[in-house]
């Protein structure tokens, strides 16, 4: 069974965790399965960025993301090549190594206000 690291964020996640998962489990469900209570706006439904995750080891055991995820990361705070919406990565044979942003495009809004 694939064993997911999640590094440590100060809201989300403060010590970090290490767990394992059965293949075939989104990032999403698998953290807040193990009390992670990553945003998840929309239900997990790809109509949102609040589950964007940074995956920084074991992306290219993922599933290929649909055109649809990859239209709304585009909108998604902090962007990088290991970018993932957590409700539609899902997890392969390989063990990963996840990084939550230190924001969501709702934070960044709430503190600009």
């Amino acid at each position: 069974m694939p064993q997911l690291v999640f590094l440590p964020h100060p809201v989300f996640c403060p010590e970090g965790a290490v767990v394992e998962a059965p293949s075939g489990k989104s990032i999403c469900d698998v953290m807040l399965e193990n009390d992670i209570e990553i945003e998840h706006a929309c239900d997990r439904v790809c109509a949102c960025t609040t589950c964007h995750v940074l995956v920084r080891e074991g992306f290219d055991s993922l599933n290929e993301p649909e055109e649809k995820e990859e239209d709304m990361l585009d909108k998604a705070w902090g962007l990088e090549a290991v970018s993932r919406l957590s409700c539609q990565a899902i997890v392969g044979a390989e063990d990963l190594v996840v990084e939550i942003p230190k924001y969501t495009i709702n934070h960044a809004a709430e503190k600009n206000h």
